[in-house]
Parts: C-alpha cells; structure tokens; sequence
C-alpha cells in the first residue's frame, strides 16, 4: 500500500462493487477490514454522489462479524446502545465510547512496556520469543486493536498525562454516573 498517512481511498461504483484508488482493484467488506486491522484508515467514497459512506460500510462489517457469532458486543451494551439514540445520552455517547477505547489502548500499550522495561525477565534467554507470542495474543483478543493502530495524523494529539489523564477518567466516571440516571 502506498501512503499510509492519509486514508485508503475506498470509491463504491453504481453496481455496489468497492474499488481501491491505490491498487486499482476491486475489494470486498472483508478486504477493509484487513486494511482497518493493520491499522490502515479508510475512507469510502459513493463514485457518482461523493457522500462518505465509511460509517455505513464500517457498521456492516461490525455486523457481518458479530452474525457470524464472532460476539464482542454483549447485548446489554447492544440495547443500552440503541436506546442512547433516543435519549439525551446521544450527545455524550461518542465521547465515552472514544475514551473509553483510548483508555483501552493506553493500558495495553502500559502493559506491553512494562513487559520489556520493568520485567527481569527480560534479560532471559528466549524473552523475546515469549513477549512476540504476546504481543501477538494481546492483538487477537482485542482484534487488532493495539496501540498505534490508530490514527497517524499529525494533527491528533498526544494522549493526555499524568493529571489530565486522572481529570477524564473523573469526567468518565461522572459520565457513566449520567448515563446509568438516565436509563432509570
């Protein structure tokens, strides 16, 4: 793949079919997703219209996924889901759920330091061996969701530290304090 800075450009002809712009071939759902797995971002486009219709296509293999039993989603969270589309919730739904997955990748990504800094472990023979097979492991379980997978833009930035990290993780407490009154 060419630039991986800047989105994969994905263009969905009238016939339904999904081009890539960089390979000049046609994709399936399930090619996306490899792309979205190796932490590449990809955007796609209707041809004719020009709308985006990333979301619609990234929800479709969310569901292809969870209908073939692969179930990472509970129900519970499924419902509290559907039900935030009609409730004041909508607004702070987004928010949570990016921290939240922040805060995910924060403590896998502190997991995997600590594996190789603080570990005397390390210093044996075949510990590299062990923390690839990890590594390796961590990227299953969370669907390739390990850190740096996200978004390269230079514009983002830096996840937040020390005191900072403590005031979200208080405003997510509160916020899930919300949402729990909310739904009562």
């Amino acid at each position: 793949m060419a630039e991986t800075g800047k989105p994969l450009l994905i263009k969905r002809y009238a016939s339904r079919r999904l081009y890539n712009t960089e390979t000049s071939d046609y994709v399936t759902l399930e090619d996306i997703a490899s792309f979205i797995r190796t932490g590449r971002d990809v955007q796609i486009v209707d041809l004719k219209s020009g709308d985006d219709l990333t979301r619609q296509y990234l929800l479709q293999i969310i569901a292809e996924h969870e209908s073939r039993g692969e179930n990472m989603l509970p129900v519970d969270v499924l419902t509290d889901l559907v039900r935030s589309y009609t409730t004041q919730a909508a607004s702070v739904v987004p928010q949570f759920l990016a921290a939240s997955f922040e805060m995910l990748r924060e403590g896998q990504s502190k997991m995997m330091d600590n594996m190789t800094k603080v570990n005397p472990m390390a210093k044996l023979p075949g510990f590299d061996a062990m923390r690839a097979q990890q590594e390796a492991f961590f990227k299953a379980m969370t669907g390739g969701m390990m850190p740096g997978a996200g978004s390269d833009d230079p514009g983002t930035e830096a996840p937040p530290q020390g005191d900072d990290l403590e005031a979200i993780r208080k405003q997510l407490s509160e916020l899930q304090a919300r949402l729990s009154r909310l739904d009562k």
